[in-house]
């Protein structure tokens, strides 16, 4: 009964030191984490999981639909080519890589798992989360390519994962007997493809809308502000009762709506209520995750589940992004910046979120689940609390080293 005013009172408490707090070591995801766990079933029991299970798997698909929605509508292909190099190799070598390594240290720390789950483990805990870390692809004094670079990753590595996500606990469930091969291939086949025809139909007509409407002058610019909102919703409903993935039509859906936004009005943006709903709704699944699956998961710690985890922020990441940059010029402290600031987050908690709501349970989905948990919440601390002090070292170096040290240099003009 008293689980939204005191949600209510986790934000209000933060919008009054927001400013305060901004760049310090102590991040918005620290503070709602920490509030979900004091709010939790295990200290005050405001938030009990077992009555807020309906609502949290709304809250996490609402999040997720608008986060994917709003990345992918900012993605300005014309400008993105200027700074494609970094992403390119995250995500088209780094992401790769990072799952097989991730799936390899399953297998072989968390032994109990079978060969589908330590994958979909890998795949759930492969996106990245640059909320985790703001300070990262916000601080001027980093190098354009690097900020760049890990917000354009961050961005675009969720609408990725989903697929494969989608994909792998179908597998998951296939193996463990709960469907038949047949049943998960054309389970998948539908989300996927219902869901990216849904999206490109959405995001299509909502730029269609708002483009006839900029051009004839007869939209309100609030309303050009709740178009894209609409727009994320539309994609996500129309997808889901025809069998579509609602995630996949919305990520698609924000592709759709951004490119043909900025090819017939380049250089405008209309999607400030929409990362600013995501922005709220991302802070209330941040106090419902410590509450609801971090604060139970404490309590089931293992070393092989500590040593996943680090292992997950670590070397899981740090190898594949070293050997992603290979060749391409930057220095050893580029390439460690670049390969520890692999935040993980909201993607992961959906996933996770997802999973929970199943009707067929994999046969180790706790400890599964329980890795996919501590690390996030491992990640959250971690480089919530190295994010800013560790931004402003490398920004001073770089700008010493900028000679020597080019990260990606810029294409020819």
């Amino acid at each position: 009964m008293w689980a939204l005013p005191a949600i209510a009172a986790v934000l209000l408490a933060f919008a009054s030191m927001s400013g305060r707090i901004a760049g310090t070591p102590i991040t918005a995801p620290i503070i709602f984490t920490a509030g979900g766990l004091a709010l939790g079933g295990a200290t005050a029991g405001v938030i009990e999981a077992e009555t807020a299970a309906e609502t949290v798997k709304l809250l996490a698909e609402v999040t997720l639909a608008l986060v994917l929605f709003s990345d992918a509508s900012q993605v300005n292909l014309a400008a993105l080519r200027a700074e494609i190099a970094l992403p390119a190799r995250l995500l088209g070598i780094g992401l790769p890589l990072t799952i097989v390594a991730g799936f390899a240290t399953a297998l072989l720390l968390l032994g109990e798992l079978g060969w589908p789950e330590a994958l979909l483990l890998a795949v759930i805990l492969a996106p990245t989360d640059a909320a985790l870390g703001q300070a990262v692809v916000m601080l001027p004094a980093l190098p354009s390519r690097v900020r760049q670079g890990l917000n354009v990753e961050s961005g675009l590595n969720d609408g990725i994962c989903v697929p494969l996500f989608l994909i792998v606990l179908a597998l998951a469930q296939a193996e463990a007997g709960a469907i038949g091969e047949g049943a998960a291939a054309r389970l998948v086949a539908e989300q996927i493809g219902y869901g990216c025809a849904a999206g490109a139909g959405a995001g299509a007509l909502a730029a269609a809308v708002l483009i006839a409407a900029e051009r004839h002058r007869t939209i309100d610019p609030a309303w050009a502000q709740i178009l894209p909102l609409t727009a994320a919703a539309l994609a996500y409903t129309v997808a889901v009762p025809i069998g579509g993935s609602g995630f996949i039509a919305a990520f698609v859906g924000g592709l759709v709506f951004g490119a043909l936004r900025h090819r017939h009005t380049p250089g405008t943006a209309a999607a400030g209520m929409l990362e600013e709903a995501g922005d709220v709704f991302s802070a209330v699944t941040f106090v419902v995750f410590g509450a609801v699956l971090l604060g139970p998961a404490l309590g089931h710690l293992s070393w092989s589940v500590v040593g996943y985890a680090l292992l997950s922020l670590t070397a899981v990441r740090m190898i594949p992004v070293a050997l992603a940059l290979v060749g391409t010029g930057p220095g050893l402290p580029t390439t460690a910046f670049v390969g520890w600031f692999g935040p993980r987050g909201l993607a992961t908690i959906v996933f996770v979120i997802l999973i929970l709501e199943e009707e067929r349970e994999l046969p180790h989905q706790d400890l599964l689940l329980v890795a996919a948990v501590v690390t996030v919440g491992l990640s959250v601390l971690a480089h919530g609390l190295t994010a800013a002090p560790l931004a402003r070292r490398y920004g001073q170096w770089s700008h010493r080293e900028a000679p020597r040290d080019h990260p990606l240099p810029d294409p020819p003009t």
